[in-house]
């Protein structure tokens, strides 16, 4: 598989348009089709694979499924992983003959989604300072009173950041880094010691994923029985996640259910005694 340069131009304008504000900003775009679950579908179609590129992004999900940023805090970035992550690993995947929905692809493609993740991040920055200038323009029109110039502060010169460290960056890793990565082919062989650190750290890595995700909603020890009883059905009914998804549901259902269920009680009881409390007063003012 080979990355064109019109292909990796499409993939350049995604990764530009996942934080540009004309895409909603962050809902449409950073939290939408900038995640590998969306990027997934979205390399799959520009570069004729579908089935692989949607493998790729649910294998790089896992990873990042709890990625959050506060205060613009960026660990790894999403967008890189989902337009240079992704294609890099559908040509690693394919130039290797792996099958796109076993184990080992999906390895690779966590491995190779990891290491642009931390590229990504210096992309992320670097638009982020260059940004400041267009503020600082914004400042000086502001004090000038010429508020009519903001809106080239927040759609029209952001384009420029975007495309100097979003577009040309992605364009030009996805086109030579795809060729980088067939040659690669002959200088790691599969039963090589190189490639085996990668696939034992990509099957490593979606417990990275799945421990900050249990860090930010896990409260109680009884919450951990539906993430147990998720998995254990999975390993040994083999269900599919829209079954376990389904159980899921139904556990989120019965917890809430129980916890109305505790506070109905002491509400009850406050009524009775606000209904007592003005039937009181009312024998009084009689």
């Amino acid at each position: 598989m080979t990355i064109s340069w019109f292909q990796a131009a499409i993939l350049g304008l995604f990764a530009c348009l996942c934080s540009n504000s004309c895409m909603a900003g962050q809902a449409v775009g950073n939290y939408t089709i900038g995640r590998p679950l969306v990027g997934g579908l979205v390399c799959g179609l520009i570069l004729g694979n579908l089935e692989l590129g949607i493998a790729c992004g649910v294998a790089m999900q896992l990873v990042y499924i709890a990625l959050v940023t506060p205060g613009g805090t960026v660990s790894a970035d999403v967008r890189a992983i989902s337009y240079i992550g992704i294609p890099l690993a559908m040509v690693a995947i394919s130039t290797r003959g792996l099958s796109p929905l076993g184990s080992t692809a999906a390895d690779l493609a966590k491995s190779v989604g990891t290491l642009v993740g931390t590229v990504g991040t210096v992309l992320y920055y670097a638009v982020a300072t260059m940004n400041l200038v267009w503020q600082s323009f914004g400042w000086k029109d502001v004090q000038k009173g010429k508020l009519e110039r903001l809106y080239a502060v927040d759609f029209g010169w952001p384009w420029i950041s975007h495309a100097l460290f979003s577009f040309l960056p992605v364009m030009l890793l996805t086109h030579f880094g795809a060729t980088a990565v067939t040659a690669l082919r002959n200088a790691l062989p599969m039963d090589g010691i190189a490639m085996k650190t990668l696939f034992t750290v990509g099957g490593m890595l979606p417990c990275v994923g799945i421990a900050i995700l249990l860090r930010q909603i896990i409260n109680k020890l009884i919450d951990f029985v539906p993430f147990f009883v998720g998995f254990t059905l999975a390993a040994s009914l083999k269900l599919n996640l829209v079954s376990v998804t389904v159980v899921s549901l139904l556990f989120a259902v019965i917890f809430y259910e129980m916890d109305m269920a505790k506070g109905s009680g002491p509400s009850d009881g406050n009524a009775v005694a606000v209904q007592g409390t003005d039937s009181d007063d009312e024998e009084e003012d009689i």
